[in-house]
């Protein structure tokens, strides 16, 4: 399976020469000489830059080993944990981002793709369940070297892509084979929204057809014996105070493009954060969170991933990467 792996990327990154100093690899395409250094809408050279590697308990209880989904009915817990390495860099500019740390401020360090390697090792050491790539669109190529590296060393673990969707379709087609588990957040079906607070107007044109080739990939998700997943692709969507219009059309839109029984994660941990405008400035409201949660029960999603809880007392969703652990981990969802 790795040397199947191995040529993949190796066929991934020469069809992709040259993007380093003429870059189109997102739908922004602004054509940036990432070998000049931080650079482009994402500011982002020819290193991956690194915020954080860990252990993290906070993502779907199949990738992190903790069963806390509200309508699951598995008793399987493990403290093993999603491998998680969080890229700095964004090519969106989502003004309530809880990562703006990292993702608007770049707090992080660039590595060389043999540390990047060595990373993902050792979070396999540890007993990571995945290497959990959190906003890899900007570092796709760093990315994929290191991982060449890493499968080399025999790396074995399942490789989870954990993007805020707005990619190229067609640049998602090249990780066929590659990548075991998509982790797409649709943010919005409007453009509006998707405009005014994350400034990409287009954001579902493009979004659309890159979660149709993601699912296209990887249709069905797999459950190993311990019952974590080893591929598949989940959606994700985070509700935000007073979008709930947008969040209706979002479930409807998954419903009706994929199969009625896909996996959906519906977040309610947002909370007011970095420059989030007036009307974001407030907690997301139990109705709110419900209306969606109920439009998605009747339109069938399995599994449904519910946070029972809203998270506006909770620390352990909002990360300060200024620390050496991002997360406190004090409690888990009901």
């Amino acid at each position: 399976m790795n040397a199947r792996k191995i040529e993949r990327i190796e066929r991934a990154l020469s069809a992709w020469e040259g993007q380093e100093t003429d870059c189109a690899l997102c739908p922004r395409e602004c054509h940036a000489d990432r070998s000049r250094g931080p650079t482009g809408y994402c500011r982002t050279g020819t290193k991956a830059v690194i915020a954080s590697a860990l252990l993290h308990f906070g993502e779907e209880p199949v990738l992190s080993g903790l069963h806390d989904c509200a309508d699951s009915e598995s008793s399987n817990v493990s403290r093993r944990g999603s491998g998680t390495i969080f890229f700095c860099g964004c090519n969106l500019r989502c003004l309530f981002c809880q990562n703006y740390q990292i993702s608007w401020l770049g707090r992080g360090r660039p590595v060389e793709d043999e540390e990047l390697a060595d990373m993902m090792l050792d979070l396999e050491r540890r007993g990571a369940l995945n290497i959990n790539l959190v906003s890899p669109t900007q570092a796709i190529l760093p990315i994929l070297r290191a991982l060449r590296l890493a499968l080399a060393r025999r790396l074995s673990l399942p490789l989870v892509y954990n993007t805020n969707g707005y990619e190229r379709a067609d640049v998602i087609e090249r990780l066929a084979g590659i990548v075991d588990i998509y982790l797409p957040d649709c943010k919005y079906a409007l453009s509006e929204p998707a405009a005014r607070l994350s400034g990409a107007a287009d954001y579902f044109d493009h979004a659309g057809p890159a979660l149709q080739e993601m699912f296209v990939q990887q249709p069905d998700l797999i459950l190993d014996a311990g019952g974590f997943a080893s591929a598949g692709t989940i959606f994700r969507h985070l509700v935000l105070p007073g979008q709930v219009p947008n969040s209706l059309a979002v479930c409807d839109w998954l419903a009706e493009t994929f199969r009625p029984t896909v996996p959906l994660s519906l977040m309610s941990q947002y909370q007011p954060c970095w420059r989030a405008p007036e009307d974001l400035r407030r907690p997301l409201l139990p109705d709110e969170y419900g209306a969606v949660l109920d439009r998605a029960r009747r339109l069938g999603f399995d599994p449904l991933f519910v946070q029972s809880a809203l998270f506006a007392e909770d620390e352990h969703l909002n990360p300060d990467f200024e620390r050496k652990s991002p997360f406190h981990w004090k409690r888990r969802n009901d």
